[in-house]
């Protein structure tokens, strides 16, 4: 059995044992699956670094007779960024891609390859290959202080494929260079028709920035859908991209 490692990014406000926990259908099927081409799927679920306040949660109401002023209770949930609502510009990202650059040292062994990411971890997921790419520059000093580590973390290699639930692109200008040229790195997206969190707009925007990008709509919301229907495309896009790599070496 050949294993390949595929590093799991959860969305806004959620963890890695909870993005697990929704995805452990969608896991059993992916390892089922691939079992006869003696492919040997390992999905590692790290933890964004920058803990939410529950006022940093949409929906979020204080309750009367609540915690005191300046008092908040801690919650289990986590981001990989942050965005600055005034300037628009992502504050903390160098902690989110540090953190990810530790998980693929420490919980990939030093090679993961490839990347499945949800919401604001499917945004991730997409930095994060067209980071790896070996061609691909950083333009500005702050980027190159993380994206120096994340490639050494990786061994230099690119990753194979990158799988992206309802993502969307980092339209701050300093995170240009991730797009332009277009991620080359091979790209699998997941639509919701009925997404209202990341309306399919912005989902289009990153697959526009993706060279030969293979989109797959379904009739849902906001969420990973894991029923077999919607895991056998993920499955075909992993065997693709794995063989091919077999086949080459």
């Amino acid at each position: 059995m050949r294993e390949v490692r595929i590093l799991m990014l959860h969305g806004y406000t959620q963890s890695g044992p909870l993005f697990h926990a929704k995805t452990r259908a969608l896991e059993k099927l992916l390892i089922k699956s691939l079992a006869p081409l003696k492919i040997r799927p390992t999905l590692l679920y790290p933890t964004g670094p920058n803990r939410l306040s529950p006022r940093d949660i949409p929906g979020y109401a204080p309750s009367e007779g609540g915690a005191a002023a300046g008092e908040e209770t801690e919650t289990d949930a986590w981001a990989w960024f942050r965005k600055d609502e005034a300037t628009g510009s992502y504050r903390l990202l160098r902690e989110g891609m540090d953190s990810v650059a530790r998980a693929i040292r420490e919980e990939g062994g030093g090679r993961v390859d490839g990347v499945v990411g949800f919401s604001q971890g499917g945004a991730v997921a997409a930095m994060l290959a067209s980071a790896l790419e070996r061609q691909r520059e950083a333009t500005t000093a702050e980027a190159e202080e993380w994206l120096a580590p994340l490639r050494e973390a990786n061994g230099g290699r690119p990753l194979k494929f990158a799988v992206v639930y309802s993502g969307f692109f980092a339209p701050p200008g300093d995170l240009a260079w991730l797009y332009e040229p277009r991620v080359r790195t091979p790209t699998l997206h997941y639509i919701g028709s009925l997404d209202t969190v990341v309306e399919e707009g912005r989902s289009r925007g990153l697959v526009a920035r993706c060279e030969d990008p293979v989109v797959v709509v379904h009739p849902g919301g906001h969420y990973v859908p894991v029923s077999k229907e919607w895991v056998t495309p993920l499955v075909g896009f992993v065997r693709r991209w794995c063989e091919d790599d077999a086949d080459e070496s």
